[in-house]
């Protein structure tokens, strides 16, 4: 059987994991096991923050929304159910940007809101 050399693949394999480890400390980016190490660790932390970003994301604009309310009198849980009853669908990332950049608008979607309560 014919005896198999490794160089070109292996050599490949190697700068492209080495490629993806620019950036590491020390030798995390020169030494082809810890780079190898690192970078499946690295990509682990890449796939669950992805995850984690849209979690904190939703929080900061269930925050803005919030203060927002407060300013207008109403608590947030009476808004969103204000805002169901009234069958206005706007999400939560649509209305904390009017809550930050568009105080008239947002207050007119909240008297909507507690008037689809009183009802």
């Amino acid at each position: 059987m014919a005896r198999v050399k490794t160089g070109v693949v292996r050599r490949k394999r190697h700068k492209k994991v080495l490629k993806l480890a620019r950036g590491f400390f020390s030798g995390r980016r020169k030494h082809f096991r810890k780079a190898k190490e690192q970078l499946e660790r690295s990509l682990v932390y890449a796939y669950r923050d992805r995850r984690a970003k849209k979690r904190d994301f939703r929080r900061l604009w269930i925050t803005r929304i919030n203060a927002a309310c407060r300013l207008n009198d109403i608590s947030y849980s009476r808004f969103i159910n204000g805002l169901s009853k009234a069958n206005i669908e706007l999400d939560r990332k649509i209305l904390a940007h009017l809550a930050m950049n568009d105080a008239e608008a947002f207050s007119a979607v909240v008297v909507k809101a507690k008037a689809a309560l009183e009802k």
